[in-house]
């Protein structure tokens, strides 16, 4: 069964710094894509970032360019959302998700597998 866990949500001060993390199990992702997605209070999920296993190629919503980067460790398995230069427009519940397809998908949708979230809020 394939489970995806994330964690490093928080509260942290506008123009601050977060790293998220996803444990990925359950199943070998090296064929996978992984992505971010986040969703805001009464906003539909949207997509931030998303890396493929096998040649660690990634792609970025325009929003978060430039300040968020998508890493993996193959190793533990974990897939890392580092934000940096946070704003208030970031504050959303983030979600990890896998695609079997290993296309980088956008949208929700297309994605195979999801975690719980965790809720990152930044304050002005």
């Amino acid at each position: 069964q394939v489970q995806l866990v994330e964690s490093g949500g928080g509260l942290v001060q506008a123009g601050g710094s977060l790293r998220l993390s996803c444990a990925a199990s359950g199943r070998t992702f090296s064929s996978y894509v992984m992505g971010w997605f986040r969703q805001a209070p009464g906003k539909e999920r949207e997509f931030v970032a998303a890396i493929r296993w096998s040649d660690g190629s990634t792609y970025y919503a325009d929003s978060v360019k430039g300040r968020f980067t998508i890493s993996r460790d193959n190793a533990k398995n974990t897939v890392f959302l580092q934000m940096n230069s946070l704003k208030s427009e970031d504050t959303a519940v983030y979600y990890c998700a896998a695609d079997r397809a290993s296309v980088m998908y956008t949208a929700p949708k297309l994605y195979d597998y999801w975690g719980q979230g965790t809720q990152v809020t930044v304050s002005s």
